[in-house]
């Protein structure tokens, strides 16, 4: 049983990571990541988030299955975990001010991260117990942190001191190409945890 949870924890955290791999989050991956601070409070939102939405989605979905109407089964999510991100927020506002406004925008977008809709859904697809939904989503959260982390560093050490840079790659361009070579990089964990 540990082993198992080990498995999925490792594979969703490196191998089937939700931003680098499954492109998932792609919008709050590319506009937080600028420095290592915001990186670090929205990928711990993020990940508080989705174990949080795990912990009552999979209980809400056995409820939905219960009374066969599981075809509502994102709406449904999708209502949890806006509820959820409104009390992370309202937390944030009162304990964390300065990390509230350094996400901004992005904080209100986690309710539709498409990384915590995507956790949710596929630990229901893949047939995963409670516990192994729940490990599901933490290693998720994990491995968007990981994510977003990585890249911070990235740019905040290297591509926003470049003058090296050529015209047509300055701005997104380049943020786009460092993206997908770290992309590839996670790519030769592929194979690792099954």
């Amino acid at each position: 049983m540990i082993v198992n949870l080990i498995v999925i924890f490792m594979g969703i955290v490196l191998v089937n990571n939700f931003v680098l791999s499954q492109f998932l989050g792609i919008c709050s991956f590319l506009g937080v990541s600028n420095k290592m601070s915001s990186s670090i409070g929205m990928g711990g939102a993020v990940v508080f988030v989705m174990v949080i939405a795990e912990l009552v989605t999979w209980p809400v979905m056995q409820l939905l299955n219960k009374f066969e109407i599981g075809y509502l089964q994102t709406v449904v999510f999708i209502l949890v975990i806006a509820a959820l991100v409104q009390f992370v927020e309202m937390f944030m506002k009162k304990y964390l001010p300065a990390l509230q406004k350094a996400l901004g925008i992005f904080l209100p977008l986690i309710t539709t991260n498409c990384a915590i809709l995507g956790a949710t859904i596929n630990a229901i697809s893949y047939g995963y117990s409670y516990i192994e939904s729940v490990v599901y989503a933490f290693g998720a959260g994990v491995g968007y942190m990981v994510a977003m982390v990585l890249f911070a560093g990235i740019r905040e050490e290297k591509l926003n001191n470049m003058d090296a840079i050529p015209t047509p790659f300055k701005g997104v361009g380049i943020i786009l190409v460092a993206a997908s070579i770290m992309a590839l990089s996670f790519m030769g964990f592929t194979g690792m945890f099954q």
